[in-house]
């Protein structure tokens, strides 16, 4: 059966055209007047008015004080939603997927929920050979692991002393920190430092290297952490590992202040 497309296409060449007028917004211009529409447009001035005034009856534009347009509230309600829509860990899945393939190890994500930490997600890297077991929704240890003593180095002193005093500090190997002085003074070191490195805390064949996701407020909002087989991590990787797991946690800072300012 024969149809006529023709009112499809004209709704798509219109939507085409709102998406190039609001695409005229940058940092540097947050106004627009009818005579950059039509030059975008190619168009008669007095097309690209219409154009503006259907943007303004729907609240995504909306006219300036002295002439001109500027976005509308419309825009502003859709960014509220867009940030609503964008949880950590949708943030944080490409660049976690990013960073996997990137140095071949096993990344993870953590947050302190209730006293505890929380492997919220993970990932590993196409080509990595050697696959350590850590679930999503898994709890971790307080005290030990690179995760759990990046998520508390910048917590007040303390808040740290009165977390680690609730929570009986289990020894999983020789290297784990049970002294409760001891570990505040760690936790310095890793304040100071700007990430966290563990070896053989937890597993005695596991490496940890973490860093702090900071929120908008500047307050740690998880940790994302690369863990490795041990011998895969000799001094001179390691320095290659720390760089790359600060510089993915650092995007996704950035990434989280927008999506939450």
């Amino acid at each position: 059966m024969a149809t006529d497309s023709s009112g499809y296409r004209e709704r798509n060449s219109t939507a085409d055209r709102a998406l190039v007028i609001l695409g005229l917004f940058t940092e540097d211009r947050l106004q627009i007047s009818a005579n950059d529409v039509a030059e975008a447009l190619g168009s008669a001035r007095s097309t690209a008015y219409r154009y503006l005034q259907t943007l303004v009856a729907a609240s995504f534009l909306e006219e300036a004080p002295g002439g001109g347009f500027r976005l509308g509230i419309g825009v502003l309600e859709l960014a509220r939603l867009a940030r609503r829509g964008y949880g950590l860990t949708a943030i944080a899945q490409p660049v976690m997927r990013a960073l996997a393939d990137e140095v071949g190890e096993t990344v993870l994500l953590t947050r302190l929920v209730d006293d505890t930490v929380v492997c919220i997600e993970r990932c590993e890297g196409a080509k990595q050979l050697v696959r350590l077991s850590y679930e999503r929704g898994s709890r971790l240890p307080i005290n030990a692991g690179a995760s759990a003593l990046t998520l508390l180095a910048w917590l007040p002193e303390k808040e740290i002393r009165e977390l680690l005093g609730r929570h009986g500090l289990q020894r999983f190997t020789e290297r784990t920190l049970t002294d409760v002085d001891v570990l505040v003074q760690r936790l310095a070191e890793i304040r100071s430092a700007g990430y966290g490195m563990t070896v053989a805390e937890v597993d005695p064949d596991a490496t940890g290297i973490a860093a702090p996701i900071f929120d908008d407020s500047g307050a740690v909002a998880a940790a994302l952490s690369i863990v490795a087989i041990r011998r895969r991590v000799p001094e001179d990787r390691s320095e290659l590992l720390v760089t790359a797991v600060r510089t993915a946690a650092e995007t996704l800072s950035r990434k989280l202040a927008v999506v939450r300012s």
